[in-house]
Order: structure tokens, then C-alpha cells, then sequence
């Protein structure tokens, strides 16, 4: 119980880096997009409760109305359902494709493959920030729930919603907003090009061994070979997807 416990306060740690306060402008399309993007990623997976309404709107910075607007907006769109009554609320309901079920993308080839590009800056900047901090207990848990969640993962499908959550917990160790906006936003194009291919089981062990090499050098402090590592980690699906694709 208390191992499941743990899980559950590194997704909350996870969810509460990745929700922040939105621009005023367009507070309604922002806040469905944000909402709907934690849902893909599985930072609210499918069949889990979203915050209630209070506090998901003093976290976005929105009024209840607006998120009240955008939850009706997500549930029109097959993503969540209410339930009433005690120990009700909005609930997730999203079961996610199984990698290479379709190839259809969603974005232009070229602003997808320019999505790498971003990626091996970012991301690897990411890595060498987190390595660089101090950090606390709290933060510790939820790189290592993230590590063993996606090393873990029970299905290809669960896997890629795994993957995306243990580059978004790096992130928001940095503290910065907008470097995890930038790394969400990664995520989210890769998110739906490594949709489109098939899953290779080789990649997969290969890539939970560059994730345990990363986790490890952050812990250590060794930010030169966290930066190295995910470098590299990025290059290799980079070259997975462009030869895929």
C-alpha cells in the first residue's frame, strides 16, 4: 500500500510541475489543450479522478468558470466523464493506441521532424539543469517512481505514456517554466510520432538503459554525463523515427 501510495504522490508531483498558471488570453483554449495534453501523456491516466475543480483552477490561474467550460469541452470530446454525488468528480477516460496503429499524423512531417531538432537542445538542457540542482527528498521520489514506472510498464501503449512522464519529471526539476513548457511540448509532437511507427523491443531495452544512465547521473551530480546521455538517448530515436516515419 505504501509503494502505491508513493506512485500516486510522484503523479501528483508530476501533475503540479506540468499544470501552471495560464496566459489570461485564450484561458479557455490553453486550459483545455494543457488538460487534454495530461491526458494523453498519462500524467491523469485513464480511469484516475482529476483534482477538484477549486484546485485545478488555482493551479491554472483560471476562474472556475472557465475550467469548468473547458472540463464540458473534454468530456464532449470522449476524454473525461462526471461522476455525481460523494466521492464523484471528473474522470479520465482515455485508452491510448497501441504504438504503429496508425500512421496518420496529426502535424506537417517537416514541423514534426524540426521537433527533434528542439528536442536535442532542450531536452538534453533539461538533464544537465536537474543534475546541477540540489534537490529535495520529494523530488528524488518522483525521478526515481518515474524511472520505475516506465521501466516497468505493462504494454507498449502504457510505455509510451511512461516514457513521456519520466522526460517530463526531468524537467521539472529544473524549476523552470519555461523549460518544461518547452520539454511538454516536445513531448507531445514525439508523443505522436512514435505513435505512428511500431514498437521495437531492442529500443526499448535500450532506452531503459540510457534512462537508468541518466537517473543515476543526475542523483550523482554528474551533470556533463547527464547531458552526454540524453544526447545521445535523443539521437537514437531521432534516427529510429526519420528512418520509420
Amino acid at each position: 500500500m505504501a509503494e502505491t501510495d508513493d506512485v500516486v504522490d510522484a503523479q501528483d508531483d508530476l501533475a503540479a510541475a506540468v499544470l501552471r498558471p495560464l496566459r489570461a488570453h485564450h484561458a479557455f483554449e490553453s486550459c483545455v489543450e494543457m488538460l487534454a495534453t495530461s491526458i494523453r501523456l498519462g500524467i491523469y491516466p485513464d480511469g484516475s479522478t482529476l483534482p477538484p475543480e477549486r484546485e485545478l483552477a488555482e493551479r491554472m490561474g483560471v476562474s472556475r468558470s472557465t475550467l469548468r467550460e473547458a472540463i464540458g469541452a473534454l468530456r464532449d470530446a470522449g476524454l473525461l466523464t462526471t461522476r455525481r454525488g460523494r466521492g464523484g468528480g471528473s474522470v479520465v477516460e482515455f485508452h491510448p493506441e497501441e504504438p504503429g496503429a496508425s500512421t496518420k499524423l496529426e502535424r506537417p512531417r517537416d514541423e514534426l521532424l524540426d521537433a527533434l531538432e528542439f528536442r536535442r537542445i532542450v531536452e538534453p538542457g533539461a538533464a544537465h539543469a536537474a543534475a546541477t540542482r540540489t534537490l529535495s527528498a520529494s523530488q528524488v521520489e518522483l525521478l526515481q517512481a518515474s524511472l520505475e514506472r516506465v521501466s516497468s510498464a505493462a504494454g507498449k501503449a502504457v510505455h509510451r505514456q511512461a516514457d513521456a512522464q519520466f522526460h517530463l519529471a526531468i524537467a521539472s526539476l529544473s524549476e523552470s517554466p519555461l523549460l518544461i513548457d518547452a520539454v511538454t511540448n516536445v513531448q507531445v509532437r514525439l508523443h505522436e510520432m512514435l505513435g505512428a511507427i511500431p514498437v521495437l523491443d531492442r529500443n526499448i531495452d535500450h532506452s531503459r538503459q540510457q534512462h537508468a544512465a541518466i537517473v543515476e547521473a543526475i542523483l550523482a551530480g554528474d551533470a556533463t554525463k547527464a547531458r552526454r546521455v540524453m544526447e545521445s538517448h535523443c539521437d537514437d530515436t531521432a534516427a529510429l523515427l526519420r528512418g520509420l516515419m
